[in-house]
């Protein structure tokens, strides 16, 4: 019951999204989601550094990951015919990101390292399984 609205809640009434795709692809969106979480943290971080000037190419790459990730999830969710032009383009960056993040001894640019590689991986799977 809704104590504001009275009534059932709107949350309630809402259909069960968790399973609204294949089992592919839905592990697809949820590593894209990680990669989001993963890239965002690592921009925001980086940000925190003592100097983080030297840090600028990497929080750009973390950001335009991030961006290019969200594209692409959408897109796949909404079963777009460009679905498969992003991934391509979301592996490009991904490797990118990875690369950079890899540079630097920071633990969140670590862990961002390892997701990006993660999420290429996917996403390429996913490329060859669903040509």
């Amino acid at each position: 019951m809704d104590p504001i609205h009275g009534g059932t809640s709107v949350v309630n009434t809402l259909p069960n999204t968790r399973n609204m795709k294949d089992p592919e692809t839905n592990q697809l969106l949820q590593t894209l989601m990680k990669c989001i979480t993963a890239c965002e943290h690592c921009a925001d971080a980086c940000l925190d550094e003592p100097d983080p000037s030297h840090m600028k190419e990497c929080v750009r790459l973390d950001r335009d990951c991030a961006d290019i990730c969200m594209l692409t999830a959408r897109c796949i969710g909404r079963d777009s015919d460009r679905s498969h032009d992003l991934l391509r383009v979301c592996i490009v960056v991904c490797d990118a990101c990875r690369e950079e993040c890899s540079r630097h001894e920071n633990a969140h640019c670590r862990k961002c390292a390892e997701v990006c590689a993660v999420c290429h991986d996917a996403c390429q799977e996913y490329i060859n399984v669903h040509a």
